[in-house]
């Protein structure tokens, strides 16, 4: 039997694919919806819905890391059940929101979760940092240029007090990318970390021919930097194989997804960079894309230090200075680029110039330029 749109769960086999949405709602959810007059946040972590038919629907936020245990998620289920009617829901930012529908649920939910330590943090609404959204990494990609489970722990771990409190000017959105293939919101979050390459794929030629199409390694590169060529393998003889022209390689692991005896990792020239002043709000001014501050930074588990030291001075210089409600690429506008790198005391290298064909749009094209200390090698 067909597809009947006026009776679509009919002849429905529901284990393949996901469940229809609304069966996975909480009953205070689905008897208001389209019927929400406001909402407002109670505290750090705690949202209170009103309905216009005066029903109130209390969502308790907690952190969570993206990758999970068993047990993690029978614990959380444990919660739903206790408190929430057996409902719970992840956000984009892995975030878990527990949903009751009266002050004393909430009561009682919260003090359940602040009873288990520090398993269940509770925060990450309005002017705070919020999880971190972020992509594989080491434990499952094949192309990374850095950890992702990793540096988010280490960087949350360091600005922990920023995620139960909302003492910020205005949201911080931070995510991470392992490679600048970007499975993560890089390109348009407040403070971005991004893995990079900076050697192009090696070359090997005992395995090429027997785990690579040639055709198909070389067709993966999208600036063509990758031709056929004959090489000699270790046991002296002549076999099929690429060449890599460095210069137009921007490593992007392309090839090394089409061909594994191309690998990019590389302990010493892979890393991270760190860009700022994304958003996707389009509240105050319109969505503005990351911009790059810090090309390089090593690569040092566990605890990345050098990363988390960074990322914490431009958090703490946006709370110092920016206005209330201010994104942080906003206040860099408003103070200037070259400002924000003289106050966040980040060294400004020709690296931060767009150089791409349609980059002029990006420029500064005005006699508005802030003389600073971070810009006196490119102008004096």
């Amino acid at each position: 039997m067909g597809y009947d749109p006026n009776n679509p769960m009919e002849g429905r086999i529901t284990d393949l694919g996901p469940h229809k949405y609304d069966t996975m709602m909480p009953p205070i959810i689905m008897e208001n919806k389209g019927k929400w007059l406001y909402h407002e946040i109670l505290e750090p972590g705690v949202l209170l819905h009103v309905s216009e038919s005066g029903a109130e629907c209390y969502t308790v936020r907690v952190g969570s890391p993206r990758l999970i245990s068993i047990e993690h998620v029978r614990e959380m289920c444990d919660i739903a059940d206790a408190h929430c009617g057996g409902f719970l829901r992840f956000t984009t930012r892995n975030n878990a929101e527990f949903m009751v529908d009266s002050k004393e649920k909430c009561d009682a939910l919260i003090a359940d979760l602040k009873s288990r330590g520090n398993k269940f943090p509770i925060g990450g609404t309005g002017a705070c940092v919020t999880n971190i959204v972020h992509t594989q990494g080491w434990v499952h990609c094949h192309t990374p240029a850095t950890d992702a489970s990793g540096p988010v722990k280490a960087v949350m771990d360091d600005l922990f007090e920023y995620f139960g409190s909302m003492k910020l000017p205005a949201q911080v959105r931070i995510a991470l990318a392992c490679c600048l293939n970007m499975c993560g919101a890089v390109h348009a979050s407040d403070i971005a970390l991004l893995g990079v390459h900076r050697k192009p794929p090696m070359i090997d030629n005992d395995r090429i021919t027997g785990v690579c199409e040639l055709p198909l390694a070389i067709a993966a590169c999208p600036l063509g930097a990758i031709k056929p060529a004959k090489a000699t393998n270790s046991q002296g003889e002549e076999v099929k194989s690429v060449k890599v022209n460095a210069e137009r390689c921007m490593f992007c692991g392309n090839c090394y997804t089409m061909c594994p005896a191309m690998p990019l990792a590389d302990p010493e020239g892979d890393g991270m960079a760190i860009l700022v002043g994304g958003k996707v709000s389009n509240a105050k001014s319109a969505p503005k894309f990351s911009k790059l501050v810090v090309p390089f930074l090593p690569n040092n588990p566990p605890r990345w230090p050098e990363v988390t030291e960074v990322v914490r001075r431009i958090v703490e210089v946006y709370a110092k200075d920016a206005r209330k409600y201010e994104r942080i690429g906003e206040w860099a506008e408003r103070i200037g680029w070259e400002k924000f790198f003289e106050k966040c005391d980040i060294p400004f290298t020709e690296k931060s110039i767009d150089d791409y064909r349609l980059a002029y749009d990006t420029w500064n094209t005005t006699a508005a330029f802030k003389y600073t200390s971070h810009t006196d090698p490119y102008t004096k």
